[in-house]
């Protein structure tokens, strides 16, 4: 945080209010005192948490909170304003964040590619890459000049959002899917299209054979219907992605929607029937990772991936059934518009390229081209509807089951100064990516604890208090983050003895180990007992020990340390609040 602290703390600021809702943080540490009524016994293992009982896990936490002193200490009101950082300006710097992948050298005429990264990462994700690497050696001429193509693997969804901001925009673009190009020219960029599919895969759910043949017993066939049926009628828990940034997480949400008004995704019964299916998802993993790490644990008993990604890994494929949906994801590749002729003939020269013979053997030994029998099963549709899709999503995901999030919040002395200004900056502007519906409350701890705003519904009073707690924070002491964890797990038991049905999530952010209160060890299988997820945001931190807290219950960790905090907590917000 030394050199970098300007910068990270602004974009670690901006995680903890992405954080608000869907990434938190907590922070390992210092080894001293223990409230083990056994020395001796681990407190992470299984059999300490079957033995426990919610009352021992609550009286467990009470005595890791008052290691230290807590005061309730309610913020004022404060000044609400919309007016933060824009949408333009969360974007990372996009070399530091996503550096080209491929890089020619000595070129004349450069196209540069915005990549899914299924085709431009290594190994079997690594077909489109390879081809550009080999491309570029091959003395490629255009008009006489040398030529070669520069690449930069990027999800889809962000591909769209440095293009339609301006902040960076490619010569050419090849999403895993059209729906991203639709949404682009609805919001008024030109596209080219220069090829309609480069390499084909399919997106599906997959469910455990055990799971599978449970459901072929109740409901005689299982498809997506049968998915969507049985999570709604909670026979089994689906798991997806984040609809903004993933393209199986929006076909996903697309299918859902369509599965219950087939003429109009869009209409009162579509999205009546999504809230009755969304009760029974436990959360919108952040991250692919997150969910099958939540998969791995049962707490998703079906879950979504590209079949490339299936038919790559042995594992998978033993255990699990792969049941298609949604539109085909065949990766177009579109020129941006107002490009030079040159470059514009050098990108329909690689899509060439990618079209022989050898290419194409070698994107199906990588796992394309499986599925090519395989047609959509929902209609194509326009930019508008589907943007449309992510707006009923993002208001609807939680209607049924709002979310209760505690905000941890460090202020120990090296947060200090600037971190401390960017802090603030940052939490003031991620509040407008928290839904009202949500419940929210904030705890800030030094060597002590602070109960600066008691949960409640975030309507506009209640943010104000939010704002004011934000703007009393200041920066001094010692760091007690396990006691200041276990504080905010107590408030979301009290809070949901008479709001049994919410969503309880913490977000923790710290700059630093601890040193002060409680530890790992004491609180870990309290927390792991109630499943109250800790989505956790560090920078300068021990990343590991945050990983461990954050995995307790399937949450996402976050690396502040990187240039693209900002918009990955918009994103974290994006999927859980």
């Amino acid at each position: 945080m030394k050199n970098k602290a300007g910068i990270i703390i602004s974009a670690i600021a901006i995680c903890i209010i992405g954080v608000i809702l869907s990434v938190a943080l907590s922070v390992g540490g210092n080894d001293k005192g223990n409230i083990n009524e056994n020395p001796g016994r681990n407190d992470n293992n299984n059999t300490d948490i079957e033995n426990m009982t919610e009352e021992d896990a609550y009286s467990r936490l009470e005595k890791c909170a008052s290691k230290v002193k807590v005061t309730n200490n309610q913020a004022g009101k404060g000044i609400v304003s919309y007016d933060g950082v824009s949408a333009n300006e969360e974007l990372p710097d996009i070399d530091s964040s996503y550096p080209l992948v491929v890089e020619p050298k000595g070129k004349e005429i450069v196209a540069e590619i915005f990549c899914s990264p299924e085709k431009a990462g290594s190994g079997t994700d690594g077909w489109m890459k390879e081809l550009a690497e080999d491309f570029n050696e091959s003395n490629q001429q255009i008009n006489g000049h040398s030529a070669g193509i520069a690449v930069r693997s990027i999800t889809s969804g962000t591909q769209i959002d440095y293009i339609k901001s301006g902040v960076h925009i490619p010569d050419a673009f090849t999403p895993s899917a059209s729906m991203w190009s639709d949404m682009l020219e609805f919001s008024g960029t030109e596209i080219i299209e220069i090829s309609e599919r480069m390499v084909g895969n399919v997106a599906g759910v997959l469910v455990d054979k055990a799971t599978y043949k449970s459901l072929e017993e109740q409901y005689g066939k299982v498809d997506i219907l049968t998915i969507i049926q049985a999570t709604e009628e909670g026979s089994i828990t689906a798991g997806y992605t984040n609809p903004f940034t993933s393209t199986s997480g929006l076909n996903f949400l697309a299918s859902t929607l369509y599965s219950y008004d087939k003429s109009d995704p869009l209409s009162s019964s579509a999205v009546e029937g999504f809230n009755k299916f969304q009760n029974n998802v436990p959360f919108v993993a952040y991250s692919t990772l997150q969910m099958r790490d939540a998969a791995e644990n049962n707490t998703f008993t079906s879950f979504i991936l590209e079949y490339q990604g299936y038919y790559n890994n042995l594992e998978l494929k033993n255990n699990y059934e792969f049941l298609p949906y949604g539109i085909r994801h065949d990766n177009p590749l579109y020129a941006v518009a107002g490009i030079s002729d040159d470059k514009l003939e050098l990108i329909k020269a690689f899509n060439s390229y990618c079209s022989t013979d050898d290419a194409k053997k070698r994107s199906t030994s990588y796992g394309f081209n499986q599925l090519d029998e395989y047609t959509d099963s929902i209609p194509k549709t326009d930019g508008m509807t589907w943007s449309q899709m992510q707006k009923i999503w993002k208001k609807n995901k939680n209607t049924a089951k709002p979310i209760a999030a505690v905000f941890v919040l460090d202020t120990s002395g090296s947060m200090s100064g600037e971190p401390m200004n960017a802090l603030k900056s940052s939490l003031t502007n991620s509040m407008k990516y928290i839904n009202s519906s949500n419940y929210i409350g904030v705890v800030s701890y030094s060597s002590n604890v602070n109960i600066d705003l008691s949960i409640g519904i975030f309507d506009i009073n209640q943010q104000s208090y939010f704002q004011g707690a934000v703007d009393q924070l200041n920066a001094s002491g010692s760091t007690a983050t396990y006691s200041a964890l276990a504080q905010a797990s107590l408030m979301l038991g009290e809070f949901m003895k008479t709001n049994p049905n919410v969503q309880p999530m913490i977000f923790l952010l710290s700059d630093g180990e601890p040193n002060e209160g409680a530890k790992f060890s004491d609180i870990s299988s309290a927390i792991k007992k109630l499943r109250v997820p800790v989505y956790t945001i560090g920078y300068n931190a021990d990343l590991e020990e945050l990983k461990k807290v954050s995995s307790l219950n399937e949450a996402a960790s976050i690396d502040a340390d990187s240039d693209d905090v900002v918009y990955q907590l918009k994103n974290l917000f994006n999927a859980n609040l």
